[in-house]
């Protein structure tokens, strides 16, 4: 099972580009697997092959208006282990004995 964080920026729209990334949400929401977003990307977990679908679909949506465009994209694979999107961070403030600000 794979955890992906990416984000993904288009540079030639200027200062705000939260309606370019909105349509990455609709793409990441309508695919059934979990995610979070949060203030500087998004994590999305699944099966490599899926999660990387997921944001090709996101660059094609990008790159239809939008010709300079910037991704980072980090993966954690972990055989065998699912809901790590909440495990992990349930881990840690397990180990703090409190819950951390979301």
């Amino acid at each position: 099972m794979v955890l992906l964080e990416f984000s993904m920026t288009p540079l030639d729209k200027g200062e705000s580009v939260s309606e370019q990334v909105s349509r990455s949400l609709e793409i990441i929401d309508s695919s059934g697997l979990p995610y979070r977003l949060n203030p500087m990307g998004t994590v999305i977990e699944g099966e490599f092959d899926e999660v990387i679908s997921v944001v090709k679909k996101c660059f094609d949506r990008m790159s239809e208006d939008c010709s300079r465009i910037s991704t980072g994209i980090k993966i954690d694979y972990r055989k065998g282990k699912k809901g790590r999107i909440e495990s992990k961070i349930k881990s840690v403030e397990s180990r703090l004995g409190k819950e951390l600000s979301k």
